[in-house]
């Protein structure tokens, strides 16, 4: 029976119990206790209990048939009798089919294989399902198919069930250490007239009333900053955020993101504290500091490794991208087997050069230091070379997991900085950051020193579920029209 002759069997099935006077989506239901506690405490013979649950197996033995439920907790099986439950077995039990939503009331009790099960004394329907589960055919398997239909997948696949509890475990931990921290959590627009706070091309839309075009945020750095400067000295934000940029394992164009921002620290102190939050948030999801990712051992155990962008690059490409040129930083790009943008400026040359040929190469936890300053436009300056910002990514499987610096709070670099920014967007750089007339402003009333931080969710995720793409732990990724 294929799937189509499958739904119209259970269509009529729907007609014939509600012929029979039976509602196949009431809006009441009765829960006393969830699969988990009536197994944590079962008792051969105990007080009745109700359950709720989706059907996942029916086994039919003449006058008696077993319900396997399974709600969000574990699985259970329910015994109907013929003889106990009279009418209902015959109008409600014989017509139910797998993926119905069903309550049974009942005592537990053991079957003679010593089974735990619920011995029902009345039988439920709370949802009839006119479509067959994923796994009754061909179970879902097709990549595509699970990412644009997610709730099928969590329905077919238990592992889809547990990356999205872990990533909701990883997020109230991770807003349980801030928030004992000192950190205050707070809400920045999303909408915003100026796109700014990252180099990144922005999405557009338009606000009727107000007669304007404003982007959704690329990041919510200068508002967080600005509140800074207003004086709430620790305050962080689970920034949902958007960026009209490609797609591939590591990228979505809606990411989660978490920042936060410690007025009267500086990087040094901030890359402790990554380090201490990252360590914990590990040892809380898995109960240990070494995983598997990608077949190999991931050691979380501190003190992480530190190595220098600059030498990096020096090491890797014998490049050294404080004195080389735009040609010379293109032809280092095209020998590593990258292609190198030619209205890009040096920043994302540099970048690029990077990408290509040195993070894929990192893969246990390591602290990058030592940026040039046009990779971060928002970053301070060293005090030991200008040409190079106190700022540090933590890199882990060859992905970028936290970025982070001293911020710069003198407003006349930031306005010189934007500035750049702008010649580099005249240039062809749709990714360079709009000037923010309102937050050099902000910054001229004084802005305490100041480090911050971002957090990628999304890949934080994949690297403690061991998922190979953002896509397997964002809910609903964005994919392309069928």
């Amino acid at each position: 029976m294929d799937i189509n002759d499958e739904r119209s069997v259970r269509l009529q099935r729907l007609g014939e119990l509600q012929g029979a006077g039976i509602s196949a989506y009431p809006s009441h239901s009765m829960r006393t206790h969830t699969i988990a506690q009536l197994i944590a405490a079962f008792a051969d013979g105990g007080e009745e209990v109700t359950i709720v649950g989706r059907l996942r197996g029916v086994r039919r033995h003449g006058g008696s048939t077993f319900l396997d439920l399974e709600d969000s907790t574990g699985r259970f099986q329910v015994f109907c009798s013929k003889a106990d439950l009279a009418a209902v077995y015959e109008q409600l039990i014989t017509r139910l089919d797998l993926g119905d939503h069903v309550q049974a009331t009942g005592k537990p009790f053991r079957t003679k294989a010593g089974s735990p099960a619920l011995h029902a004394s009345d039988v439920t329907l709370l949802s009839k399902a006119l479509r067959p589960l994923p796994e009754q055919f061909h179970g879902l398997t097709d990549t595509e198919l699970r990412y644009r239909r997610r709730e099928l997948d969590l329905i077919a696949n238990p592992e889809a069930r547990s990356v999205a509890r872990t990533r909701s475990m990883i997020l109230r931990t991770l807003r349980a250490y801030l928030d004992e921290a000192g950190f205050l959590e707070v809400e920045t627009p999303i909408l915003q007239s100026i796109a700014s706070g990252a180099s990144a091309k922005p999405f557009v839309t338009h606000h009727n009333t107000l007669h304007e075009d404003l982007y959704l945020r690329v990041a919510p750095e200068l508002y967080l900053k600005r509140l800074i400067v207003g004086g709430l000295e620790k305050v962080y934000e689970v920034a949902r955020c958007f960026r009209n940029e490609g797609m591939d394992p590591q990228h979505n164009p809606e990411f989660t993101q978490i920042e936060f921002y410690a007025a009267y620290w500086d990087y040094q102190q901030m890359l402790t504290f990554c380090q201490d939050v990252l360590v914990h948030t590990v040892e809380k999801v898995h109960g240990k500091l070494v995983l598997e990712f990608d077949g190999k051992a991931l050691d979380f155990t501190p003190p992480f490794a530190k190595a220098s962008y600059i030498e990096l690059l020096k090491e890797h490409c014998g490049v050294n991208i404080l004195e080389a040129t735009e040609q010379e930083l293109s032809a280092a790009i095209a020998a590593a087997g990258g292609d190198a943008d030619p209205k890009a400026g040096r920043g994302k040359l540099i970048d690029e050069l990077w990408k290509t040929a040195v993070r894929p190469s990192i893969q246990r936890p390591t602290f990058v230091t030592d940026y040039p300053a046009e990779l971060s436009p928002l970053a301070k300056r060293s005090a030991k070379d200008p040409r190079v910002v106190e700022m540090f990514q933590l890199v882990i499987a060859g992905s970028e997991l936290i970025k982070a610096f001293t911020e710069l709070n003198d407003p006349v670099d930031q306005q010189a900085r934007f500035t750049e920014q702008d010649a580099l967007r005249k240039k062809g750089d749709d990714e360079a950051q709009y000037t923010d007339e309102v937050f050099v402003e902000s910054l001229e009333y004084g802005m305490p020193p100041t480090a911050g931080a971002g957090l990628g969710i999304d890949r934080l995720t994949s690297i403690l579920t061991g998922s190979h793409s953002v896509k397997e732990v964002i809910l609903f990724p964005t994919l392309r029209k069928n």
